[in-house]
């Protein structure tokens, strides 16, 4: 009934990727992560809230790999944040005297411990396509463009 995940990042929406870093390169495979949210009553996932000098709660992911509508909690190490497509969620943790903020507001609290991320910017070669489980397309990864100065 329930699970608990990790992430590479987490977007205000909710949406999870396990797949590329934040500078768009391919960290692995998403493995059963989308199947086992999306089967779980209740599909927690667990990160801190920065890794180095960059944000896992962001505005918005670089590759979706598990759709926000599968995920329910979020636990970081400065908050607990409830998809607010679960309000029975909120109201167990309220009933628990469990406090709980925001996403947005964990997403800002990342962006001022170690600022607001650049966009990255990407060619037009698709590298990897995300399916998800019934075949339709999560998401594309796109070939990095190269870093060069010329371009800031």
């Amino acid at each position: 009934d329930f699970v608990v995940l990790s992430a590479l990042e987490i977007d205000t929406k909710f949406n999870v990727n396990v797949i590329t870093g934040s500078d768009g390169g391919l960290r692995g495979a998403p493995g059963g992560h989308p199947d086992v949210a999306a089967s779980s009553k209740c599909c927690i996932i667990v990160t801190p809230l920065i890794r180095g000098r960059m944000a896992t709660v962001c505005e918005h992911v670089v590759t979706v790999t598990t759709p926000g509508d599968c995920v329910d909690v979020l636990v970081t190490d400065y908050g607990i944040a409830v998809n607010p497509l679960r309000p029975d969620l909120v109201e167990c943790l309220d009933q628990a005297g469990i406090p709980h903020v925001s996403i947005e507001s964990l997403k800002d609290k990342a962006y001022s411990l170690v600022g607001t991320p650049d966009n990255l910017e990407w060619e037009d070669q698709v590298v990897a396509v995300l399916e998800a489980r019934d075949g339709t397309i999560l998401d594309v990864v796109r070939k990095i463009k190269p870093y060069s100065p010329e371009n800031k």
